[in-house]
Order: structure tokens, then C-alpha cells, then sequence
């Protein structure tokens, strides 16, 4: 049966219920459900995501030390009939990090809608970004913003291939709120004169999607060696540099493409320039009275009045 036809489909959605969502968009949905030894089962999971979950059931069980009928109950009420259907929602969310623009626009054309691109995209772009401000934790949301507004300690902020320029956004903004802002610069060869000069309560803001750049990761394993403190703005399937961030923001990209769309993740780092902004209104009212000062004796933009 061809995997692009309207059985195979069936199949895929028999198999993993809830096909819009990632395994830990359900453990954070059912949490409350959940009792102590399985939700113990769920951060042993987290820890290692999605590794962890492609042992076998008893495996699963011994690594997070509870039973395997505690797992076959975890699974279930996930949403899942079994272990086979948990294990296969997570071997599906490891070939979607790994695809390439080929098979995501292969993966769109098997379903080959009538309605025009324009009406299909932006219903996948309204659709991510419900469902990443959906998942945004509010705690750690301000937490970011305390650190972004640091003006004390230097703030760092990089990018990666395709995310450099959301990097460079957030650098002309965030230097125009606070001092000590440094934009790093998109060769990696660069990056240890940068990492020579951080300090413990510095920031690091990286953004890092699929597919997610090794050299980033390194850079934040570096960096919080130092006790330099990582904010993360990833996809929904989470880069590896999250296990060492201190914030991860997840944000969905998928449209009707060969690439995934920034637009979630654009619209969440305005929401943390917006607020970094509120945080220390005062000392940013005064250096955007400065700058305008400044711009008007450059001269720099017209003046209409």
C-alpha cells in the first residue's frame, strides 16, 4: 500500500491518535491524570526524549525504575492503544526532525488539497501559532525576560543558518532596550573569542531548528559551562541544545512548503522584546530618547513635521 494513499493515511491516524501533536504536547496535556510512578516514567522520557521511549516496554520501564504495566498504563492514557502505537508516534517524530525540504514538500503533496496556497498556508501559520503560545509557560516566559533585561551583565545573541536572521532582529532591538548586547557572528570560527569573554549570569539567546547545527550545541555546552545562562527558541520538536538551556521556547513551523516557516517564532520573540522592554521602561525610555537625539543629528531618517 502506497504511504501517500488515502488507506495509508487511515492507517497512520489509527496508529497515532492526536497526529497533530508530539508525545510531549500529550504529557503535558495529561499530566494532571497522571499518577506519581507515571509521570516519574514521563521525566525519566523527557530527560532522554525521544531516545528513551524506543526501548522496549520493559527497557522503558527499568530505565525510569518502575513496572512495565505502569508504562502500558502511561501509554494509554496518552491516548494510545499500546506500547506499539506510543513507539511508532515517536519514530514518526524523529524522521520529521531528520527530513529534508524534499520529503516535507513530498509530505505535503500526498495530500494534495484543491484550495489555493494562499488560504492552505495561512491556516497552517494561524495553526502554529495557537499552538505555540498554547504551550508557552508563563513562568519561564518571565524568567527570560528578567534575564534579557540584565543591563548589568552582556547579552549574546546568535543565530544559525537559516535562523541568523531572526539573530539579527533580535540584536537591533534588544540594543536599542539595554547596553552590553553583542551579536555574534555566523562563523563558528569566530565564536571562541566571544565565549572568551563570558561570565557567569551573562545570557546566551540562541535560536537552532531542524536542522539543528552541532555547532550551536556546542557553543551552548561551552557557554554554560561558564554559568552563562541559555534561552533557546527552537522548533516543536525541541533542538538538543535544550538540555542545556535554561529556557526552551518551542515554537511550530510547519506550512505547506519545502521549509518551515518562522513566522510562531518571530511573533514569540516580539512578545519577549515587547516585555524585556516593560521590565526596565524607565532606563528604556532614556536611551530611546537618546537614540532618536542621535538619529536626528545623523540625520539618518526624514522628518516629516
Amino acid at each position: 500500500m502506497a504511504p501517500g494513499s488515502k488507506c495509508g493515511r487511515l492507517r497512520q491516524e489509527i496508529l497515532v491518535p492526536n497526529s497533530g501533536k508530539t508525545v510531549r504536547e500529550l504529557i503535558s496535556e495529561h499530566s494532571d491524570s497522571l499518577t506519581t510512578s507515571e509521570r516519574k516514567l514521563c521525566t525519566a522520557l523527557l530527560a532522554n526524549y525521544p531516545a528513551a521511549g524506543l526501548a522496549s516496554i520493559t527497557m522503558f520501564a527499568k530505565g525510569a525504575g518502575v513496572s512495565t504495566p505502569t508504562a502500558a498504563r502511561m501509554v494509554q492514557k496518552l491516548g494510545f492503544k499500546g506500547f506499539p502505537q506510543f513507539h511508532q508516534a515517536l519514530r514518526q517524530e524523529i524522521e520529521a526532525k531528520v527530513s529534508g525540504p524534499t520529503q516535507r514538500r513530498a509530505n505535503w503533496a500526498t495530500e494534495a488539497p484543491d484550495d489555493h496556497i494562499l488560504n492552505r498556508f495561512g491556516d497552517a501559520v494561524m495553526s502554529n501559532l495557537g499552538q505555540t503560545f498554547a504551550n508557552v509557560d508563563a513562568g519561564n516566559f518571565d524568567a527570560a525576560v528578567r534575564q534579557l533585561a540584565e543591563a548589568d551583565h552582556q547579552l549574546y545573541v546568535v543565530g544559525g543558518r537559516i535562523t541568523r536572521a531572526l539573530a539579527d532582529y533580535a540584536f537591533t532591538h534588544f540594543q536599542a532596550i539595554r547596553p552590553n548586547v553583542t551579536h555574534m557572528t555566523s562563523s563558528s570560527a569566530t565564536w571562541p573569542h566571544y565565549v572568551l569573554d563570558m561570565k557567569a549570569s551573562d545570557t546566551l539567546l540562541m535560536f537552532d531548528v531542524r536542522r539543528y547545527e552541532t555547532n550551536l550545541h556546542r557553543l551552548a555546552d561551552l557557554a554554560a559551562e561558564r554559568g552563562v545562562k541559555v534561552i533557546l527558541l527552537t522548533d516543536q520538536w525541541g533542538s538538543p541544545t535544550a538540555r542545556v538551556a535554561d529556557q526552551t521556547f518551542h515554537c511550530w513551523g510547519e506550512v505547506p512548503s519545502a521549509w518551515d516557516s518562522n513566522i510562531a517564532t518571530m511573533m514569540l520573540l516580539e512578545s519577549l522584546i515587547a516585555a524585556t522592554q516593560e521590565q526596565s521602561w524607565p532606563q528604556t525610555k532614556d536611551r530611546y530618547d537618546r537614540l532618536d537625539e542621535l538619529f536626528d543629528m545623523t540625520r539618518l531618517f526624514r522628518k516629516f513635521t
